[in-house]
């Protein structure tokens, strides 16, 4: 079997937890041959990031090779996994791109002494470790994988296990090594002056008390004050970085129920009652179980009672040996739980063994005859048996280098029992403390010793027969017709609200993004309902589409293109602010020079209050609430026993005269404490913040709704 072969099967089984660290890049892209399915599209453009286009072909041998591995693991990609694998490599193109950009105007370079300080050094990829590992010593063959590295080099660029190579192993060493320098670059600036620590003291320090008057905006009624569009766009203008929108459409929707009915549910339960005896009677329950299609797959293996999740535990676990409970409802199951076998199992174990391998784990061939390791095994057996030391014996004949130099030594817990060996889980598990013996693999024949067990406790072997309650034909095809009615006698929007009057029915309203693979409401992947919005026009009426348990038939309302909201989005947000905004004014005219507090208490007949411990570190004002615009102006040395100019706080206009700033003892960390912990946290949050902020001041142009 080729290297690239086995760095294909071995790589397969770690790229899933490889996919979320975002760190590493793109290290799934496989050799891509073929035509794209894409490849009568009109644009091969998938998106651009500041004008650099991303091209449909290369991103979709991405996605197709995570799902690929994904399918080898056993897993089965649906639609939500599925966008969200799009999502992950999308969002790490868009990186990767910028990132790209910021080395080349920093100078930034992965030399080729990092590369083989990558692939040779003391750290070299985990695949690379394994595949050439030195079977006496069980240290990284470094020569030996510097040679296959060679040999790939001096094959064609187009060499398809040269170009393999290059994408899984190289291109990610090298995407990590930038980002590691560029990370470096970025904690290397983070410097906290001893200025600033002496500032930040005295103002943590520091607290207030002023006199002051406050007249509420409620002073104004709401009905006498006028907000109009122009008014709400003008305020947007302002702050557009704050009314900033995606491109999106809302749509108003109602939906047919087509789930189970009563009548199914009773059918659900008859049929599985019906099997009731013959559960508790069969000689092989997982049989049993597989023969009648059951929803819950056998497990031949024990559950500890603290693992036991499931409805009814204390019942189940009651139950004798071959006893039945149920049926009951789990989800939307009817279930019956079968007692198989009760067993006190240890949460832990520490064991050790010697394993003579009959193959090669990396390769799967054969390398020594059965027999003749079952001879070696038995006699390492007896061997120990008459005193020999364990750890000699180890070192000398064991084949497991990974366990050689800890002595053979493992320690599990029960939740790795399906990771092992079964014959090797079920002898750690099932024997006692001291227990010995030689068992067999599918590696080989293993010698082992039960070391130590802790936290023993019941465990249950149980059988459970579901079967699912699910909606008949009748139930479907009823909701089905009546969605189908629905959009024949809706065909646009006036149609569609006169039929919501005359079946009296409540539509829902969802706001839609391009991307999004569900929809608030429904209950399953909306994606083609998605798809069909972002093909059709405000105005236009889906047929009925089955999300779900549900036939959803929706009108698209509104489209919102990316920009800045308009006056009709944001007037929700910003009617009350622009209100007070426009109350704060006539209040402060009212106002008008007068700098008397009592003066002004009386002409708006109130009262002048106090409030004292005014934090400059807080702008929470006991009695006041959030105030930051009066925290602040409390600390100003202009009016310091003066009093302020009116101020447009959050719950009232306001009129201040500080009455005294004081300087509480100082209490905190000295300088050289400080300065490692601010440093440190500032170091982690421009870690965090660098590819936000280069995404917040970038253009990106997503197109992935015409492909995807």
């Amino acid at each position: 079997m080729s290297i690239i072969q086995q760095i294909r099967e071995k790589y397969a089984a770690v790229s899933i937890a490889v996919i979320a660290l975002s760190l590493v890049g793109f290290i799934l892209t496989d050799y891509f041959t073929g035509k794209s399915r894409h490849a009568g599209s009109t644009s091969t453009e998938v998106g651009e990031v500041n004008g650099k286009s991303i091209n449909i072909n290369d991103f979709d041998s991405k996605v197709q090779q995570v799902v690929s591995n994904y399918t080898r693991q056993g897993m089965e990609v649906k639609d939500e996994m599925r966008q969200q694998i799009i999502d992950y490599l999308w969002n790490n193109e868009i990186e990767e791109t910028l990132l790209s950009s910021e080395y080349e105007k920093l100078g930034l370079k992965f030399s080729a002494a990092d590369l083989n300080e990558a692939l040779y050094g003391d750290n070299p990829p985990p695949i690379l470790a394994q595949q050439f590992r030195d079977q006496n010593t069980g240290a990284y063959d470094a020569n030996a994988a510097r040679q296959y590295v060679n040999s790939l080099r001096k094959k064609k660029a187009t060499d398809k296990d040269r170009v393999f190579f290059e994408q899984n192993i190289i291109d990610p060493i090298i995407s990590f090594g930038l980002r590691k320098k560029y990370s470096a670059l970025l904690a290397g600036s983070v410097y906290y002056p001893k200025w600033l620590y002496d500032k930040e003291n005295a103002d943590q320090n520091s607290i207030a008390s002023i006199s002051y008057v406050a007249i509420p905006y409620s002073f104004i009624g709401d009905s006498s004050v006028k907000v109009s569009d122009a008014d709400i766009n003008e305020y947007i203008s302002k702050h557009k970085n704050e009314f900033k929108q995606e491109e999106s459409r809302t749509i108003s929707y109602v939906s047919f129920d087509a789930s189970p009915s009563s009548a199914d549910s009773a059918k659900a339960l008859n049929a599985i009652v019906k099997l009731k005896d013959g559960f508790a009677t069969s000689a092989d329950a997982g049989q049993f179980t597989v023969a009648n299609n059951s929803a819950i797959q056998y497990f031949d293996g024990f559950v500890l009672k603290s693992a036991m999740q499931v409805p009814n535990g204390d019942s189940i676990r009651s139950l004798s040996t071959g006893a039945v409970f149920g049926p009951y409802l789990d989800g939307g199951n009817y279930v019956m739980a079968k007692m198989i076998e009760k067993k006190e199992i240890p949460d832990s174990v520490k064991c050790r063994h010697i394993l003579i391998g009959t193959v090669d784990p990396q390769s799967g061939q054969p390398v020594m005859q059965d027999s003749i390791a079952k001879g070696k095994a038995d006699s390492i057996a007896k061997a120990i048996a008459g005193g020999a030391d364990f750890n000699a014996l180890v070192t000398k004949y064991s084949t497991d280098q990974g366990s050689v130099a800890k002595g053979g030594e493992y320690e599990f817990t029960f939740q790795q029992y399906g990771n092992l060996a079964k014959a090797f889980a079920d002898f750690i598990f099932y024997n006692g403390k001291g227990s010995k013996k030689v068992i067999k693999t599918e590696f080989g024949y293993h010698y082992i010793e039960i070391l130590d067990q802790k936290k023993i406790e019941p465990a249950y072997k149980i059988a459970y027969m579901a079967t699912p309650i699910e909606a008949s034909e009748e139930t479907t095809s009823a909701a089905s017709t009546a969605a189908a009615q629905f959009a024949a006698e809706s065909r646009n929007t006036k149609q569609f609200e006169e039929t919501l009057r005359k079946k009296k029915l409540s539509p829902r309203i969802a706001e839609v993004k391009s991307n999004e693979y569900t929809i608030i409401g429904m209950g399953g992947s909306a994606r083609s309902l998605v798809k069909w919005i972002y093909e059709n026009k405000v105005g236009s009426v889906s047929e009925p589409t089955s999300i779900g348990n549900e036939f959803v038939v929706a009108l698209i309302t509104e489209e919102k293109e990316e920009g800045v909201q308009n006056a009709k989005t944001a007037r929700f947000q910003l009617e009350p602010i622009i209100r007070n905004q426009k109350k704060a004014k006539e209040i402060i005219a009212k106002i008008g020079n007068n700098r008397d507090l009592n003066a002004i208490a009386t002409s708006f007949k109130t009262n002048v209050l106090r409030a004292d411990s005014i934090s400059f570190f807080s702008p929470f004002i006991q009695g006041l609430g959030m105030e930051p615009r009066v925290s602040g102006a409390a600390f100003n040395p202009a009016v310091k026993g003066k009093v302020s100019n009116p101020i447009s706080g959050n719950s009232s206009v306001f009129v201040i005269r500080t009455e005294s700033v004081e300087l509480k003892p100082t209490i905190g960390q000295d300088y050289i404490s400080k300065k490692m912990q601010m440093e440190q946290g500032q170091q982690q949050q421009a870690a965090n913040s660098s590819i936000p902020s280069l995404r917040k001041s970038a253009k990106v142009l997503d197109r992935r709704i015409k492909f995807y």
